[in-house]
């Protein structure tokens, strides 16, 4: 596999969760990833103001301290961005390249969205929600702000107007004043530097839903969209690494194996550990069950034995769907959650 100059200025910009931080049941702000798709947006907040509009009887224009004073609700929220796993599919997937990285865990605190869309009179038959960020480039050879929609008995169950994470006010690379939390989905439908909410008479065909963002086999396939996340489970990985290649080195003896499992589908009901590189699997311990949008943890002992071992680890949802050992190649590198894989040497 090649990197291209393009991707290294791309992963320059952009940043993983080391996983080692799956320690924490809450990410610290600066170990969240963090996907930039245009430039971080210079925001002057007192004159930065969220419009609602579209098919609403009232249309709204709200500075951010009228937003502080409404009711406000913060969840812990899993994000994980489509292309995770990216650069680790083969043919190889020219794009932002993610390994394993692109994840994390917030508090975030805002209002919800429901209570806007409800504020505004809403028509209870408008299709979709369309959100716009204040963020803009070039894509399909188009100058576009970055946008994208949800079904609006979506927009008005579980999303939130987030202004603070982790009990501060958000920093500009993560949407400052204001984004959009949407639990459950994949990163890129949390708008940030969020300037607009309009309710819309027709589903939403721009750049980032209709060409962005989709399963497909092929340049001439249409696809499906890109949604929720997909069951996946990563550890942490044991030992101290090799500084380049990364490979772990452990000790003989117990070994305490732990890590964090997520889906958009349902709650985590299995974990299953491989010491053998997939050959053979056996459960995880599970940890207590997380509020609803969260990951939940998960240990498992190992009795490491001198030698040289691959560890793995898949999760399964409350849903039936189950982490692949190996997924499918698509055009865009998108949900890869094929298995990790943790080479070993025990001495």
């Amino acid at each position: 596999m090649s990197i291209s100059q393009q991707e290294l200025q791309l992963a320059a910009r952009n940043h993983g969760m080391p996983l080692e931080a799956l320690r924490w049941p809450v990410t610290p702000v600066g170990l969240h990833y963090l996907l930039i798709h245009y430039d971080i947006p210079a925001v002057d907040e007192a004159a930065w103001r969220l419009r609602v509009g579209g098919r609403v009887r009232r249309e709204l224009s709200l500075s951010l301290a009228e937003l502080r004073e409404r009711p406000a609700e913060t969840r812990a929220v899993t994000m994980e961005c489509a292309g995770n796993g990216r650069a680790r599919l083969e043919p190889h997937v020219v794009s932002q390249p993610w390994l394993l990285e692109a994840v994390g865990t917030a508090e975030w605190t805002g209002v919800p969205v429901r209570a806007l869309l409800a504020e505004a009179g809403a028509a209870e038959d408008a299709p979709e929600v369309l959100f716009t960020g204040l963020d803009r480039g070039v894509e399909g050879g188009a100058e576009q702000a970055y946008q994208r929609s949800l079904p609006q008995e979506e927009a008005a169950a579980g999303p939130l107007l987030a202004y603070a994470v982790n009990g501060v006010p958000l920093p500009p690379q993560h949407g400052f004043p204001l984004r959009l939390i949407v639990p459950g989905w994949y990163g890129m439908t949390s708008v940030k530097w969020l300037a607009r909410i309009d309710v819309l008479d027709e589903p939403f065909a721009g750049y980032q839903q209709s060409v962005g963002y989709r399963f497909r086999a092929s340049e001439d396939d249409p696809g499906t969209p890109v949604t929720r996340m997909l069951p996946r489970s990563l550890m942490v990985p044991p030992g101290v690494p090799e500084f380049m290649s990364r490979a772990r080195h452990v000790a003989a003896g117990p070994c305490e194996l732990e890590g964090r499992a997520w889906s958009g589908w349902g709650p985590i009901e299995a974990v299953e550990v491989s010491a053998d590189g997939g050959a053979s699997w056996a459960p995880a311990v599970l940890g207590a069950a997380p509020p609803a949008g969260a990951w939940r943890g998960w240990s498992f002992a190992w009795e490491a034995v001198p030698g040289e071992h691959e560890l793995c680890c898949r999760a399964r949802d409350a849903a039936g769907n189950r982490q692949p050992v190996q997924a499918d190649w698509n055009l865009g590198g998108y949900a890869n959650t094929s298995v990790q894989r943790v080479p070993v040497t025990v001495a």
